[in-house]
């Protein structure tokens, strides 16, 4: 479920271990934490820079969390540790790209910040704001090629990637949005929640007039929110009313800004040419490929290079699949690999 959530900066690094032996005449791969401040708050991340010619610029890639409490390395702890960001680095570094990530707001040792005692102002432009930091401490490492930046975002992190594509500078050379937030966020939710009625249905916990109900609930609840009313959560089961109520209270600012943002129209700022990879998922139930169509017709009408969309048979919305719980799939290194080599 998506749900919640200009910039001096500061890049400055400390460095970190490197292994125990070098190559004759190159520099050794290395992770550097790497600080800056957005908005008066400090963020923190992680530089990873392969191994390289010393002087060497290399190109450099952003790396943007899905949704959520999701920290530098796409992780939710203590419940959820897929490594998600961590292994993107670990992929692009072998095709001699630098990458940061970074703790965005609520998450590691970023926290919240200047949020901290009012975190329902919390709203989704900040993360924005704070990622455009991010993209331009990455631009002044010294290692980085300023006119080879890429910008790679998971899930909503994807969205935030194409905000940023128009209207970073230098623009970005290329986007990779995987598994994308594709369509507003209230239309999205509503997608999942009546997808997750259906298999309740078929599995026999709600008759079909049941589902009928909850699914009109559901659409009259987006239908309030986006007309600032209180919503009505008479039929709607004990999990998806505390959900809405969420979205009345404390997330409300956060919903309200990211629901505004329409995906395929950000498409309409970024420089012809620029290459992008969409990728989607056959398994992804979470943002399903026919979510990213309009997105994948507005990038055609912008002219945005290839490689383009990329179907990912059997993987889900972390980019696993049946043989590969814990790591990227096949078929999502692949697609890196050319999207890296194109």
């Amino acid at each position: 479920m998506i749900r919640h959530l200009a910039a001096a900066l500061v890049a400055l690094a400390v460095g970190t271990a490197t292994p125990a032996e070098a190559t004759p005449g190159l520099v050794p791969a290395a992770d550097r934490e790497v600080v800056f401040t957005a908005d008066g708050t400090t963020a923190y991340g992680t530089l990873h820079v392969p191994e390289h010619r010393a002087g060497q610029r290399l190109r450099a890639a952003l790396l943007l969390p899905g949704s959520g409490p999701t920290d530098r390395d796409g992780d939710q702890p203590p419940g959820a540790a897929p490594d998600t960001l961590a292994q993107l680095a670990d992929t692009l570094g072998g095709d001699a790209i630098a990458t940061l990530r970074f703790d965005k707001y609520g998450t590691g040792r970023t926290g919240l910040g200047a949020y901290r005692d009012h975190p329902e102002e919390l709203d989704y432009p900040a993360f924005v704001r704070q990622a455009r930091a991010a993209y331009e401490s990455l631009r002044d490492q010294p290692e980085t090629n300023p006119h080879g930046l890429l910008v790679v975002g998971h899930s909503e992190g994807a969205m935030t990637a194409m905000l940023l594509g128009g209207t970073v500078r230098p623009r970005p050379t290329g986007l990779a949005l995987l598994q994308p937030q594709a369509i507003r966020l209230l239309d999205l939710v509503a997608l999942q929640l009546k997808d997750q009625v259906a298999e309740a249905t078929r599995q026999g916990q709600f008759t079909p007039e049941q589902q009928r109900a909850v699914n009109a609930a559901v659409d009259a609840a987006v239908s309030s929110l986006r007309g600032n009313r209180p919503v009505d959560t008479t039929d709607l089961p004990p999990p998806v009313a505390r959900l809405f109520e969420a979205f009345q209270g404390p997330d409300a600012r956060f919903v309200k800004s990211d629901d505004a943002v329409y995906p395929p129209d950000t498409t309409t700022a970024l420089r012809p040419g620029t290459k992008v990879l969409l990728t989607c998922g056959t398994n992804d139930v979470q943002i399903p490929c026919v979510t990213t169509n309009a997105l994948t017709t507005a990038l055609r009408h912008a002219h945005a290079g290839g490689p383009g969309r990329v179907a990912l048979p059997g993987v889900d919305h972390l980019m696993h699949d049946f043989d590969h719980p814990n790591t990227l799939a096949p078929p999502v290194l692949d697609a890196l690999r050319r999207f890296a080599r194109h």
